[in-house]
């Protein structure tokens, strides 16, 4: 419970006003049930003519106790009224004010749990919310040692697990523990004697009920990672269709995803099996303390010298089965916060993981690049063990393109994410006007950078969405202005609904070249003085190929540009090559004085030209 306690502090504090709502309503509720209850014995004793005593009202200020005092004048009215209206009418009279009681615990119940409603859907909205913008801070380091699968199923099926358990049972355990003092409270001024012996018999009941519960959180955190699982294979699957289709593995894959989902299955039983035990073992302990309780107060009945007569008894049990209810309610709490906790460990692992990526508490601000970009004998590692890149020193001046080439695996992409600082560096210093970028605001650095990656990264969304992605209040004239420096426009125009038509997951609707131009366009609308080109036409054919790099050589032109290509031929105009090899730069130069070296550039030139 202590868990429990520490995650509603987190989440339930803008709320707080519904938690006091909520008291107040489940207390009214409890009030007025008791209150409906206690008109059984007067009831119970006219019917049955048991009580033949004469009644005379006694001042609320005599020496006798309160409580004696209003037991006494109670049964003076009642007796008065049957003076006055005889039983049969004191009895439609005793029955109309009970269904009234029962009328208004019932609304106030309505409403305690009505009020619940926006605490429970908010807190769940929240930590969604959180989880997100946690996501969209966090560094790509962590989601490459993350699975997709993984981080989609605690967004989705570990929050909803916590609201179906956890804020679900936050208003059982609001309402079940004042029901639960408020009946024991009536029981202990009833009886005594049979209100102590009930709660000798209570915690051995509730031990058992622990027992039961006790390997519900571990069996529910191996089920919500079976969960992840199965997410994560769906979403491998959906990426990968073209891929299985062509090796013909439809049916390997269905065997792991048959197999995975058979494992979710039992552990998903397992945990189940456990929760609805709660319920019949509840009911069970429930109906062995009233039939406990029926012995011990029937012994005291039929004894010489009892403390209670047969209509109290009877109003006390029928307390005693009101009590027992909010104590079955309160073990099934038991039983779901335990699930939900699971799944809130499994979000926080989110929520909680650190950012290495910190910002300065004062950092400056850049308008443009005004002189040049500096990289000074940077190293850097992922794990801390095998460095990536090695003393890398390259400097670009303002409007120059700088090259980087080498086999895969070389450092080069790497080293471009180490200037908008997807990475940072831990040696060395990037610096752009002589300013280190650690001291720049994040945001303020990324908005001087313009991105155009090998894979064009799209959104299911229309071509001008995508084409002002980032750019706030673009105007239509704008979008169609960075589409036809691109050569987007034409193709763009061709379909159904021209600016507005949607292209797709990830941009399925269109070819890769059309992709391409539409991120070139997004870029060249962002307008950004440094251009970070990643392999932008090397997944392309060679018309494709041609009218991407007529776009890419309008955004260079006025741009600090840095290139990463496999194709020498897109970067032979660079104003320097860098040859990058196993995290080195091995050579430098124009395309012409590096062919004359007759080294490294000169082999990859060599190989292809010869494909």
């Amino acid at each position: 419970m202590k868990e429990f306690f520490q995650m509603m502090r987190r989440f339930v504090s803008p709320y707080k006003k519904y938690l006091g709502w909520a008291v107040l309503l489940n207390l009214l509720s409890a009030v007025f049930n008791i209150f409906s209850f206690t008109l059984l014995i007067p009831i119970l004793q006219i019917l049955f003519k048991i009580d033949q005593r004469t009644y005379s009202f006694i001042p609320w200020g005599s020496d006798m106790g309160m409580k004696d005092i209003a037991i006494n004048n109670f049964y003076y009215s009642v007796s008065r009224m049957i003076e006055i209206h005889g039983a049969s009418g004191t009895l439609l009279f005793l029955g109309l004010f009970l269904a009234f009681m029962t009328m208004l615990k019932t609304s106030c119940y309505f409403a305690s749990s009505a009020v619940m409603i926006p605490l429970r859907t908010g807190v769940v909205r929240d930590i969604r919310i959180m989880v997100y913008s946690k996501v969209m801070r966090l560094p790509l380091r962590f989601f490459s040692e993350e699975r997709k699968g993984d981080i989609i199923a605690r967004m989705s099926g570990d929050v909803g697990e916590v609201e179906n358990s956890i804020t679900s049972s936050l208003d059982m355990l609001i309402k079940n523990p004042i029901l639960i003092v408020m009946y024991f409270g009536t029981l202990l001024v009833t009886s005594w004697q049979l209100t102590l012996f009930t709660l000798l018999v209570v915690p051995g009941m509730g031990w058992v009920m622990g027992k039961v519960g006790k390997k519900l959180k571990r069996q529910s955190l191996e089920a919500q990672g079976k969960w992840s699982d199965t997410m994560t294979q769906l979403e491998e699957t959906l990426g990968g269709l073209r891929i299985i289709k062509a090796f013909i593995a439809e049916q390997k894959m269905i065997d792991r995803f048959t197999q995975c989902s058979n494992e979710l299955r039992d552990a998903t039983n397992r945990v189940a099996t456990r929760q609805a035990l709660a319920h019949p073992m509840s009911e069970f302990l429930g109906t062995l303390l009233i039939v406990l309780v029926l012995w011990f107060g029937g012994s005291l009945i039929l004894g010489e010298h009892s403390s209670i007569d047969a209509p109290t008894f009877i109003f006390y049990m029928v307390i005693l089965y009101s009590v027992i209810n909010p104590l079955k309610e309160f073990s099934k709490a038991g039983y779901n916060i335990p699930r939900g906790l699971a799944s809130m460990e499994r979000v926080d692992k989110i929520l909680k993981a650190e950012n290495p990526i910190k910002e300065i508490a004062d950092p400056k601000v850049l308008d443009n690049l005004n002189d040049k970009i500096e990289m000074k004998n940077i190293s850097f590692s992922y794990d801390g063990t095998r460095q990536v890149l090695k003393d890398i020193n390259i400097t670009i001046p303002k409007g120059k393109t700088i090259a980087l080439v080498g086999q895969s695996g070389s450092g080069k992409s790497t080293l471009v994410d180490l200037l908008p600082r997807y990475h940072d560096i831990q040696e060395g210093e990037i610096l752009i006007d002589g300013i280190n970028i650690k001291e720049l605001r994040i945001a303020n650095l990324r908005s001087l950078i313009g991105n155009v990656n090998q894979e064009a990264i799209l959104f299911n969304d229309s071509f001008f969405n995508n084409i002002a992605f980032g750019v706030e209040n673009a105007t239509m004239e704008q979008v169609i202005a960075a589409a036809k420096i691109a050569n987007a426009h034409d193709f763009i125009m061709e379909t159904e609904k021209g600016y507005d038509t949607n292209i797709g997951d990830r941009g399925g609707k269109l070819s890769g070249g059309q992709r391409q131009r539409v991120s070139i366009a997004r870029a060249i609308l962002k307008n950004p003085p440094i251009l970070i080109l990643d392999e932008a036409t090397s997944a392309l054919d060679t018309e494709s190929e041609r009218l991407v790099q007529e776009a890419l050589e309008r955004l260079m032109k006025t741009r600090t540009t840095i290139a990463i290509a496999h194709r020498l031929s897109t970067i032979k105009n660079a104003d320097e090559i860098c040859v990058l090899y196993e995290g080195e730069i091995v050579e430098r130069g124009k395309h012409d004085e590096l062919l004359a070296k007759n080294g490294y550039y000169k082999r990859l030139n060599d190989m292809q030209s010869l494909a």
